[in-house]
């Protein structure tokens, strides 16, 4: 994959990401051409994608869904990129354009690594901006701080950033892309190095998360939200279609309770569209599954159940308030929430 959720090099042994081309960052000084400025930008998004899907719970717990505009690809790419068949006359309302590609080749011509998200791009110009899913949630925290909203968390917090870092490293490696290295090999040694590594990291992190309710201690950071992608889409996804099956994410009860509480903490859950997830790995994927076909399960409504972590203490959202209500037109269609038994 380019970055994010796009083309994936895996016509070999080992499943190679490449890495962003567009890092062109947004900054208070626009010191790369792009100054913040509420409203000049769009974020294009799957929820079906993990990489995507942190900068939608950054977008919505910082509250700048008014500095930022969201859109939102239909889950099922075909060859020409990330289609825009979820709003009416298959354009996206604002840069009105029918498929991804447009904005990116509006930036150059014969890039590599294809077509990913998220993307930012400028509205002004129709122009990509950036598609370098790790430092754009990082900044939507920093650089974009003047547009928060009151109350917002601190998700990247100076004192713990070189801890955080090495944790998020680990995750990345290990569990981000770790299930994508097992989904993807070609060859049975590296598959079963993948998978053994994606779940030693998660014992590892049930270890830490044992003690203490999110990552870096008391309170959500971006930690909590990068581990959190890959988790929600554990069993309904990884666990078969990618052969990460040595156990459920329901079978272990530390990382089980852990994901429910930020399923269900306003800004993360609110955000998840199963029903999104699920079709894009098992219709798009055709090397793994070239049936297409798409599972019935797993059952939803565990998600909704208590998960008691609060008597570890913590405040989610530290000095702050979780965020209000969804914007209308971005909530979850029904068919991709739970609903309760």
């Amino acid at each position: 994959m380019s970055g994010g959720e796009g083309n994936t090099e895996y016509g070999r042994k080992k499943f190679t990401r490449s890495p962003s081309h567009f890092t062109d960052r947004i900054t208070a000084d626009g010191r790369d051409g792009w100054p913040v400025e509420e409203g000049r930008y769009r974020l294009v998004v799957s929820r079906a994608c993990p990489w995507a899907s942190r900068a939608v719970i950054s977008r919505r717990l910082l509250g700048l869904e008014n500095a930022v505009s969201l859109a939102i690809a239909d889950p099922v790419q075909d060859d020409r990129s990330w289609r825009f068949t979820l709003d009416p006359g298959d354009r996206d309302p604002v840069l009105g354009i029918r498929f991804l590609h447009e904005a990116y080749d509006r930036r150059a011509t014969g890039y590599p690594g294809g077509v990913s998200v998220p993307a930012v791009v400028d509205v002004p110009s129709g122009a990509l901006v950036t598609n370098d899913y790790r430092q754009i949630t990082l900044d939507l925290a920093t650089v974009w701080s003047a547009h928060h909203r009151e109350g917002a968390p601190e998700l990247y917090p100076e004192a713990l950033r070189a801890e955080m870092d090495e944790v998020m490293e680990d995750v990345h490696r290990d569990v981000n892309n770790g299930v994508y290295r097992a989904g993807f090999a070609t060859a049975q040694a590296d598959y079963e190095e993948a998978c053994a590594g994606v779940f030693d990291r998660l014992e590892r992190l049930a270890e830490r998360l044992e003690r203490q309710r999110y990552l870096m201690g008391d309170t959500i950071t971006e930690a909590d939200i990068r581990l959190f992608t890959t988790l929600v889409r554990f069993d309904p996804v990884y666990h078969g279609h990618f052969k990460c099956n040595r156990w459920k994410l329901t079978e272990n009860p530390v990382l089980w309770a852990y994901v429910r509480d930020l399923f269900q903490t306003p800004g993360f859950g609110d955000t998840v569209d199963f029903d999104h997830i699920k079709r894009h790995y098992y219709m798009v994927h055709t090397g793994i599954n070239p049936t297409r076909v798409v599972p019935m399960g797993p059952d939803l409504s565990a998600w909704l159940t208590p998960h008691h972590r609060e008597q570890l203490g913590g405040r989610p959202f530290g000095d702050g308030t979780p965020p209000g209500p969804v914007p209308p037109g971005e909530e979850v269609p029904e068919a991709g929430r739970p609903r309760p038994s």
